[in-house]
């Protein structure tokens, strides 16, 4: 959502010049007519060229009208005749300003203040440039004095509301938009600025009356518009949402955070088309846009579709190297050059978005709890692939030893998956409408342990959450594989396979090696007891099936190659592949059609519930790993249906997943190191029946009786690792790397 929080300037005028041209002139000026009033200062200088005030009031028109360069040469001339000269020095400094010359701003500022020390307007902007530069809590200081010398100054109050709403402290933030308010009732942008504030918070009703009392002062409020439509989608009402960011739009077509928001509802609609056009029209108001920038790369990669990858693969790497491009970095994993240029995202995303509390919420308190307070924070308590995996370790957790709570802000749920989790822990806390403030006071009032983050920078994530340091442990686990790229993330759960020393430095969390696997899977999990035919599943009668089930997103032009080449090595064979939204099959088909390939040995799937698609997968003869990113939920979902996983090892986390998997199930010799390695072996499988039926049974053989189905061993070792750092630290001591013993 982009907002937009107003934050005036003031050109104060002065009748210090007891002339009767130049009040003439300062009438103009004050009216609007610049040309006339310009004419008149000239008028002057032509008589007086050391007149001070004529020199500085000509400035300020250049300002006005756009020209910072000269208004900095014409006010330092004012300057240079009369140096007490407070007005100019506050106006040179607004021109600096709008340079974004920010220390000569600063200056200036600070000079018009030593020379009028109660001038309230030098005060603001003096603020205004300190909040530009990030120094948030010297800018609140100055909006306060600015404040103590012109009690009644609105933009004051408005400026300093938003100053302490970036900083976190939404209720003083909304008493200054409400003094602001009470001086001037109806200022539009302190209006919108409270809807923002309680937006954020997550009071949607009352954001909506806050943004609808704008419009009715001011109907062509484009923000209004814009973040009304925010509130809307968030309360579901998805038509009205789409009608208010269109609304925008027709007041202002080149507002790119409408059309990102457009998109993003689009997206979400299953009408990829419409959001990649609405994403495009944002980059090609704003090049520099990076949400919509990865927004229209993500809705590409989704559809596979694939003009240009290459090149925009290299942009986005190139602007997260550089430091000039925000993406969300849970996008960037499926294009990302290298673990450092991962983290290098995961570090400039947290530090705009989520910068960790100014002042945390645990201070240092050494709690003494019988049990260890474990709070799992999720969206994802429903029908969804880390429910899938999670619901038996939360159901075995030792109650002896560890309190477990569930802190959920997904969507509510009726489901069956709902219902079983709901009974797997002790405390079950659906907080999807509280700030990420009010969550992180919850955890600290309930002296939480151990916060464990199940989604990072995922979809519906939530890491403001634990900016506000509410727990003295607080781990990264399974959503997100990746480092965040923060300091309140203490550890990371991972694997020697995983995360190697090799990648350590590209963490800035503490691991915590798992000794088999990092994922944790759930030995519960039914599988359909029909088991459909190839004919109800469009599968050819016979034929070898190569297939992958990953999200489309992580398929890319090099590995579709591989596919081409193995279908047409393979005769009779065909690819078996999930279907995310309806463009998948016309692109991928294209793609294979441009490829050699007869476009309809392509074969999609659509969803289903989870033991369907466990089921209708054992039809399947071989699952096709994807890289950079590879299959994690769905190489188990293959693994525990009896389907081998082959894989390629990648270069950093997420492209290593299938790797730590099959060698927990005892099945290396289905990892390779490159693509050559993992196209030769799986056209091998494909084309020598006896090897490939030798595969088949060892993973029959092994599924139950090694590490990766077992919930309990992994279960034993968790709860080892949260012993160990609680212990650690309950001695005072810092986090650390540590391996977990096997048990």
């Amino acid at each position: 959502m982009v907002k937009r929080l107003a934050a005036r300037q003031a050109h104060p005028i002065t009748l210090d010049v007891p002339n009767d041209l130049l009040k003439t002139a300062l009438a103009h000026h004050q009216a609007g007519r610049l040309p006339e009033a310009e004419a008149v200062y000239r008028q002057i200088l032509d008589a007086h060229p050391d007149s001070a005030d004529a020199w500085h009031w000509l400035g300020v028109i250049g300002q006005q009208t756009g020209q910072p360069e000269q208004a900095v040469k014409l006010i330092s001339r004012a300057l240079s005749l009369r140096p007490n000269y407070a007005e100019a020095h506050y106006n040179l400094g607004f021109a600096y300003q709008t340079g974004r010359q920010w220390d000569k701003a600063l200056h200036c500022f600070q000079q018009a203040i030593l020379l009028k020390p109660d001038f309230a307007e030098a005060y603001c902007s003096l603020a205004n440039t300190l909040k530009a530069l990030g120094r948030l809590e010297e800018a609140a200081l100055r909006y306060r004095q600015a404040i103590s010398f012109k009690l009644s100054y609105t933009d004051a109050h408005n400026n300093l509301g938003n100053t302490l709403r970036l900083l976190g402290q939404y209720d003083e933030a909304l008493a200054c938009f409400r003094n602001a308010l009470h001086f001037k009732p109806d200022a539009v942008d302190s209006l919108n600025n409270m809807g923002v504030t309680l937006q954020e918070q997550k009071h949607y009703q009352a954001a909506g009356e806050y943004f609808i009392r704008v419009l009715q002062i001011k109907p062509d409020h484009t923000q209004a518009h814009n973040n009304l439509g925010g509130v809307l989608q968030a309360l579901g009402r998805i038509d009205e949402a789409i009608a208010s960011f269109e609304r925008a739009l027709a007041i202002d077509p080149g507002l790119a955070g409408a059309h990102n928001n457009l998109g993003l509802l689009y997206r979400k609609r299953g009408k990829q088309a419409e959001a990649l056009k609405h994403f495009q029209q944002a980059l090609a108001i704003n090049p520099e846009f990076a949400e919509a920038s990865y927004n229209y790369h993500d809705v590409q990669l989704n559809c596979c579709y694939w003009e240009n990858y290459d090149r925009h693969v290299q942009h986005i790497n190139q602007a997260v190297h550089t430091g000039l491009g925000r993406y969300l970095p849970f996008a960037f994993l499926a294009v990302a050059k290298s673990p450092a240029h991962a983290l290098t995202c995961a570090r400039l995303y947290a530090a705009e978005f989520y910068p960790p509390a100014k002042i945390p919420l645990w201070n240092g308190t050494i709690y003494q709890h019988p049990r260890i307070r474990v709070a799992y924070l999720s969206a994802d308590y429903h029908n969804h692939a880390t429910a899938y995996l999670m619901a038996g370790l939360f159901e075995k957790h030792d109650r002896s030893r560890f309190e477990i709570t569930a802190v959920s802000f997904g969507p509510p749920s009726e489901g069956d998956m709902r219902q079983r989790l709901l009974q797997a822990f002790e405390r079950f806390a659906d907080v999807r409408d509280f700030s990420d403030h009010q969550v992180a006071m919850l955890l600290r009032e309930w002296e939480i342990d151990i916060a464990v983050d199940l989604k990072g920078y995922t979809t519906e994530g939530r890491p403001g959450i634990l900016a506000y340091r509410p727990a003295p442990i607080q781990i990264n686990y399974l959503g997100y594989p990746g480092s965040m790229g923060c300091d309140y993330l203490d550890y990371i759960i991972a694997d020697r396979y995983v995360l190697p020393d090799s990648d350590r430095p590209f963490y800035t969390e503490k691991v915590i090696l798992m000794p088999d696997t990092y994922q944790v899977n759930d030995d519960q999990r039914r599988i359909a007891e029909h088991t459909p035919s190839r004919g109800e599943m469009n599968l050819p009668e016979t034929g070898f099936i190569f297939s992958c089930f990953n999200n489309n997103y992580k398929i890319n032009p090099p590995l579709f190659d591989v596919w081409m080449r193995l279908l047409r090595q393979t005769d009779g064979s065909v690819l078996w592949l999930f279907q995310n939204n309806p463009l998948v099959a016309a692109n991928l088909r294209q793609e294979a059609q441009n490829r050699g390939v007869d476009p309809r040995r392509l074969i999609f799937a659509p969803a289903v519930v989870l033991d369907r698609h466990l089921a209708r997968i054992q039809l399947a003869d071989l699952f096709l790993d994807t890289l950079p990113y590879n299959a994690h939920t769905t190489a188990s979902d293959a693994l525990w249906a009896g389907l081998p996983v082959l894989t390629c090892v990648g270069e950093s986390f997420p492209g290593r997943v299938a790797a730590s998997l099959l060698r927990a199930i005892d099945l290396p010799e289905l990892i390779t190191e490159n693509l050559a390695d993992y196209e030769a072996l799986a056209l091998q499988l494909a084309t020598q029946p006896e090897r490939y039926r030798q595969i088949r049974e060892k993973l029959a053989q092994n599924r139950l009786q090694t590490p990766l189905f077992d919930t309990d061993r992994f279960r034993r070792h968790l709860e080892s690792a949260y012993q160990s750092i609680y212990q650690r630290q309950q001695q005072g001591l810092p986090p650390e790397d540590f391996a977990v013993p096997a048990v």
